[in-house]
Order: structure tokens, then sequence, then C-alpha cells
């Protein structure tokens, strides 16, 4: 029996479904979630595993004009994403149907194929989606344009299929029984961050990054300990809320995400504090994990 395997990159602006669409694929959820716009940090890989197949989906970063070091190292991410993937997924939605102009230069010197995905199909007038499809048809960039529904569901086994047309023949290039590579802290502190992203509005959940400072598994239960890191006191001071409100919310959210997603009892200790403008320091991003050398 011949065996598939292949990275497939999933790229477009934020906010556009890209995480949900990854989820989704998986049956599992690897990337968070939120109605705000640059959730995703890094890239995460999910790994598709099958006897016949193994897909490497890589979610990236949305695609922003960089104002922060942070954001030079997630569009590094991005950059990764092209120079890798045997196939590339390029994502808008129907409500924000451009794609940025130095995304479709990209897109034109790829060799590798690449699908254009237009999310959101569901809530589109059928004219306008048409119109859509048939706008970025003329220009040559896309081996396939599937309107899709992210959040309503695809029809994932067919969509499997099409993929697998154009990857190559080749050993799997991780376990069978490997999900990500991305290890447990990194998705205990994903979850503390969506928890913000959800509680919290403005620059707040922008500005904080968490780190899991103890992880320890014990037979009947999770013991974690992290600190969400602010840019300000004041910062700090709103995370914390009104008598250890704000922080009692984050915290009861990531557990119960992390129980559901160890299927296990949790006991999550969560602090709050603060690295001065942490964005826009190398030696503090590097610590956090973003290092684009």
């Amino acid at each position: 029996m011949t065996h598939k395997a292949g990275f497939v990159g999933i790229v477009g602006k934020p906010n556009v479904g890209k995480s949900t669409l990854s989820n989704l694929l998986l049956g599992e959820k690897l990337s968070i979630v939120s109605n705000k716009a640059q959730t995703t940090r890094h890239r995460i890989l999910g790994i598709l595993n099958e006897d016949d197949y193994q897909i490497i989906f890589s979610d990236s970063p949305g695609v922003i004009k960089p104002a922060y070091k942070l954001h030079e190292n997630m569009m590094h991410s991005v950059g990764e994403v092209f120079n890798d993937s045997e196939l590339l997924l390029v994502m808008i939605a129907t409500d924000d149907d451009e794609i940025p102009s130095e995304l479709l230069t990209k897109i034109k010197k790829r060799k590798e194929p690449t699908f254009l995905l237009i999310n959101k199909a569901d809530l589109s007038n059928p004219i306008e989606l048409n119109n859509l499809v048939e706008k970025y048809s003329q220009l040559d960039h896309f081996k396939h344009i599937f309107p899709i529904s992210a959040l309503h569901g695809l029809d994932r086994s067919n969509f499997v299929n099409e993929l697998l047309k154009y990857l190559p023949e080749h050993p799997p290039y991780y376990p069978k029984d490997q999900l990500t590579d991305r290890p447990e802290r990194f998705f205990v502190e994903e979850m503390i961050r969506e928890g913000i992203f959800h509680f919290f509005r403005q620059e707040v959940p922008y500005a904080t990054q968490v780190e899991v400072i103890e992880f320890k598994e014990e037979p009947k239960i999770i013991r974690i300990v992290a600190t969400i890191f602010a840019e300000r006191q004041s910062q700090k001071g709103i995370l914390i809320g009104p008598g250890g409100s704000g922080i009692k919310r984050i915290g009861t959210h990531a557990r119960k995400s992390c129980e559901a997603f160890f299927n296990k009892k949790v006991f999550l200790d969560l602090k709050v504090s603060v690295k001065k403008d942490w964005r826009k320091d190398d030696v503090q991003l590097k610590r956090f994990g973003y290092d684009n050398k």
C-alpha cells in the first residue's frame, strides 16, 4: 500500500477562520479561537494520521503589517509556511474578500499548488459568492477555489481526498500517534490566552503573554502554575480585576478548557506580573518562544 505525506499550509489575513478550519480538519482543538483578530501568534503543526497518509497542517498567524518585533516574528512564521508547504491553502472571508497584494505576489511566485478557500459562504448572497469565485478564477493563481463554512462544517472526507491528490508519496514525517509538534505546556498557555481574549477588550489581550512555570502530572490530577505577563501595571490591575474577579474568570475558563483537552482534573494556580514592553524586546521575545532566526 502506498503512503502519502506532506505539509499543507494555511494562510490569510486575521479573523478569516484559519484556526477554526485547522481544528475542523484535525478533529481536535489545537488552535485557540476568538472573534478578535491576531489571536494566533505561533505556527502550530497539527498532524492528521491515517493508515495510508499523514497530512501536517500548518496554522499560521494572520498576515499583517508589523507594528512590533512580535509582529515581525509572527510574519516570519508565515514565510516559513510558504517555504516548506507542498500545498498552500489561502483563506479569505466573504465579508473581507481582498487578498493583500504582498500575499498575492508570494502566491504567484510559488511553484507548488495553491487552493483558495472562501470562508463564510453560508452567510453570503449566492450571486455575490459566484462573482467572488469568478474574480479569483481569472487570476490563474489557484488550482481550486472552494467556498466553505469552517464554522458550520464542510465535507471533510472529500476535501481531504482532494488535498491528497497533490501530496507526494512519502513515509510519515512523525510517529503515527503524534498529533502536534508542540508540548503540553504550550497548549496550556494558549488556553489561558484564549480566556484573556474572551473576557477582555482593546489592547489588554494583545499586550499579554502567558508562561507555564510548573506542569506536574499526577495519577488523578494535573497541577499547573502559570504567570500572565502584561506590559503595564494598569493592565495588570485590569487583568486581576476588583477583588480578583478578572483573574478568577480567566482561571475558571482555562481550567475547564485544560480538563477537556487532557481529559483529566486540573488544578491551575494563575498569577499576573509585568514585563514592560515585552513585545518590543528581543530578549523577552526569545524567552517566550518567539525566535525568528
